[in-house]
C-alpha cells in the first residue's frame, strides 16, 4: 500500500521525545494493526492529527468501507492526539469510541482530521472526522482516552 510517509510534529515534539530515546515517528506510525489496513499519519499535534486509509483491502462483503476500519482509523488519530497532549511523561488509554456511519464508499482513499474536544489532565476527547475523495463526510467518531502516567524505566 506504498512506503510510509513521514509524520510531521513540531521541531520541539521531537526534540523531546529524542531526548528520552524515543524515535516518536516509529512510536506513531499506527502500529501493526494501521500499517496493515494502509493507515499513513500524515500531520501530527496536540490540536491536529490528519491522516489517510485506503478505502481497496478494508471493506465489508458489500464492498462498502468497513465501519470497523473506520473506527481503526479514528482511534488511531485520536489516540497520537492524545499522546501528543498527554506529553512524553503520559500513555493514552482508549477507553470510549463512538462512530457514526453517514455514507458508504466503494473506493479510493479516506480521510480523517482528528480535533480535541476537551484536553484534561486525566482525559483526552478528540473528535475525528472521516471524509471521502470529494470532501463527503462518512463518518464521525469520538474517542476519550484515559491520560495515565508512564512508566518509569528501571
Amino acid at each position: 500500500m506504498g512506503e510510509q510517509q513521514h509524520v510531521k510534529f513540531p521541531p520541539e515534539v521531537v526534540a523531546e521525545y529524542a531526548a528520552l530515546g524515543i524515535d516518536i515517528v516509529a512510536l506513531f506510525s499506527a502500529g501493526h494493526l494501521g500499517s496493515r489496513m494502509g493507515v499513513e499519519i500524515v500531520e501530527a499535534s496536540a490540536d491536529r492529527v490528519v491522516g489517510t486509509m485506503p478505502v481497496e483491502g478494508n471493506t465489508q462483503p458489500y464492498g462498502l468501507l468497513h465501519g470497523g476500519a473506520s473506527a481503526v482509523l479514528a482511534e488511531t488519530l485520536g489516540s497520537v492526539g492524545s499522546m501528543l497532549h498527554g506529553g512524553s511523561s503520559k500513555i493514552a488509554v482508549g477507553v470510549d469510541l463512538n462512530c457514526t456511519h453517514h455514507r458508504g464508499v466503494r473506493s479510493g482513499l479516506v480521510t480523517g482530521v482528528a480535533t480535541p474536544v476537551h484536553q484534561g489532565r486525566s482525559t483526552a476527547t478528540y473528535e475525528i472526522v472521516i471524509s471521502d475523495e470529494e470532501g463527503r463526510r462518512v463518518c464521525t467518531a469520538r474517542l476519550t482516552c484515559l491520560l495515565r502516567d508512564a512508566p518509569t524505566a528501571v
